[in-house]
């Protein structure tokens, strides 16, 4: 349990006992020497030694990296110096040599023990701060905005660091008392709105955003400043992804496009979702997507009994499978190769593995690639979802929860108007089915397979121009993690029948991401890489909307999540359409396909007429390809 330095700590620590109990003893007696001559010094020396290095060896004192000293630490020092002298006054009792000992030399000689072992702590790390780290004088000159919590705690890492790549010379803030002081000897130099001036005066190289609570707006204000003064800067993640709240010199990072949309962290009811996952058969589908695969991760948290992932791509799913083993090596995960058409395959899931819980991403979301196929939007997306509710009844889950989006609302595509035909769906069989079966519709999400933000990294990267299809767009983005965790928490909250509706935040112009992404990427937009308007996709509108008619929404104990009252609806008319529907799918009829989504949907306003012949329909969106 001792390597070398431990000894000579423990060593030290001999020491300052014996020293400690001299020193008591000298005060006590008012520096008279005469007590050290008596055999009574030795033979209680002899008591108070050994029973005070035994406390402080079985107490855990040695297992703690003192170079990060800190408050608990010295309560740590304070609980083991005491419980030492008081097993030591007790032994002298026992051992009858406290009879003519003077009862003070025990209160003093603990008070100086106190002082000289947490003394002993502070000064081994005031010299590795100072002397053998004292952070490196040639590093990038740097400024850290923000003198509050992350910023202290990061500064003291980068002290830490050998060979430096920074070198802090200031901090800005906007807090007026923060100004003019000084945080760890470093000064607040002044306010973001003095960042020019700053950068010029001290030679700043590096700027570094210390603001892990700051929201999107006072993110993308300093970015703003900082490529005003042409200084290169980083930031740390925000708190949501901050491990433990702990910061450290590697988590310093380029600012990217989350960092500017940066949204508050979500908080979970995690006693509520534990109820209705741990020790549960979960069942996710899509597991392989980018929503899909980020539930499975949340998920796996909650410790269920076994998690089923059911996806058709076999590529995605084997990554899924094996980043869920390796980070929770005692969970069960069943990989299950499948369609969710295929009424047979998914019964058999359900007959196998009896999925309590049902989380349904499974689906078919590019909204032109949907344009171009309805049908497989209609039979995928509608009938992929009735066959896994309609299992989940059959089953007896206990939950289901449906993912849809914002497209479903006054759809003017197919994509859209097949997610509120499988909406309407899951509603009505809530009305009769023991499962609770709810939806949880959101917008956009950064990163997702599809999203807009990695084909403009690639279209940055390969030099431009970077294609918006209209000026005028807008969208609502959430990040993957969100998403996910908003998903399980609308699961828990749900009764049965709702919708919903999760807070996407402020919409965002889509042509104004492509700029900020170009900036970040070090490039001036319409200068070094050319933006181009290519018009609107097959089925695409200019914003999203996030409520139909006649949806009455309502808060829920959770302040990021709303619930949708459903819309009514006659169960046998749905079913005959429904049954219409899937009729003109199975004969190709992608104009009885069409009208019939118009039927259930009356909101649905297509861009394109169909009249029955796939040839003529796509003819009409992509005359280039079909003259």
């Amino acid at each position: 349990m001792f390597n070398n330095k431990k000894l000579f700590v423990f060593a030290v620590d001999l020491t300052l006992i014996i020293a400690s109990y001299i020193m008591a003893i000298l005060l006590r007696f008012d520096f008279q020497t005469e007590f050290f001559r008596e055999q009574f010094f030795l033979h209680t020396l002899l008591v108070i030694l050994p029973i005070k290095a035994l406390v402080f060896f079985s107490y855990g004192v040695y297992r703690r990296i003192w170079r990060y000293a800190s408050i608990q630490d010295a309560i740590k020092i304070f609980k083991t110096v005491s419980l030492a002298s008081l097993l030591s006054w007790l032994a002298l009792i026992l051992f009858h040599e406290y009879d003519h000992f003077p009862r003070s030399i025990i209160i003093i000689d603990w008070l100086i023990l106190f002082v000289l072992i947490s003394a002993s702590r502070l000064a081994w790390r005031l010299y590795r701060d100072t002397s053998i780290f004292p952070g490196s004088a040639y590093g990038k000159r740097t400024l850290i905005a923000g003198a509050g919590e992350a910023g202290s705690l990061l500064l003291k890492e980068i002290r830490k660091q050998r060979d430096s790549i920074y070198t802090v010379v200031g901090f800005i803030d906007d807090d007026p008392e923060k100004q003019g002081m000084r945080l760890h000897g470093i000064p607040v130099l002044g306010g973001a709105d003095r960042l020019n001036e700053l950068v010029k005066k001290h030679e700043i190289e590096k700027v570094i955003i210390a603001l892990p609570s700051a929201g999107g707006k006072v993110v993308r204000s300093i970015v703003h400043k900082c490529e005003s003064a042409k200084v290169r800067f980083k930031t740390i993640p925000g708190i949501g992804d901050l491990i433990n709240g702990k910061i450290s010199v590697s988590q310093i990072k380029d600012v990217e496009i989350e960092d500017l949309l940066r949204r508050d962290p979500v908080v979970l009811d995690e006693a509520g979702i534990s109820n209705y996952l741990v020790g549960k058969n979960v069942l996710v589908s899509g597991a392989g997507g980018s929503i899909g695969s980020e539930i499975c991760r949340q998920v796996a948290r909650f410790k269920p009994e076994r998690l089923v992932l059911l996806d058709n791509a076999e590529t995605p799913l084997f990554f899924i499978e094996k980043e869920l083993l390796s980070s929770h090596p005692e969970l069960r995960v069943i990989p299950v190769i499948g369609d969710v058409r295929h009424k047979d395959k998914v019964a058999m899931t359900f007959d196998l593995f009896k999925p309590e819980v049902v989380f349904h991403a499974a689906a078919y979301k590019h909204v032109p690639m949907m344009e171009y196929n309805p049908l497989e939007a209609v039979t995928n997306n509608i009938g992929g979802a009735m066959t896994l509710a309609d299992a989940a009844h059959r089953f007896g889950a206990t939950d289901f929860v449906m993912i849809s989006t914002d497209k479903a609302v006054n759809p003017t595509n197919v994509m859209g108007a097949s997610k509120r035909v499988a909406e309407l769906y899951v509603q009505s069989l809530d009305e009769t089915s023991a499962t609770r079966f709810t939806t949880v519709r959101f917008g956009n999400v950064l990163g997702s397979n599809g999203s807009v933000i990695p084909l403009f990294k690639d279209q940055i990267q390969k030099g431009g121009p970077v294609t918006v299809t209209d000026p005028e767009v807008v969208r609502y983005f959430m990040t993957i993690p969100e998403a996910a965790q908003l998903v399980l928490q609308a699961g828990c909250i749900g009764n049965g029948g709702e919708i919903f509706l999760l807070d996407m935040g402020e919409p965002v112009r889509i042509v104004e991401l492509a700029e900020e992404l170009i900036r970040l990427s070090g490039f001036t937009p319409h200068e070094d890489i050319e933006i181009v308007y290519s018009g609107l996709r097959p089925g695409e509108k200019l914003f999203e909307e996030l409520l139909v008619a006649g949806e009455g929404i309502k808060p829920t104990i959770h302040e990021k999540i709303k619930a949708l009252a459903p819309v009514c609806l006659d169960r046998a008319w749905l079913s005959n359409e429904l049954d219409y529907l899937f009729v003109a799918a199975s004969a190709y009829d992608v104009g009885g396909v069409l009208a019939s989504l118009r039927r259930l949907v009356p909101e649905f306003k297509p861009a394109y007429h169909f009249n029955g012949s796939p040839s003529v329909s796509f003819r009409r969106m992509r005359p280039d390809l079909y003259p």
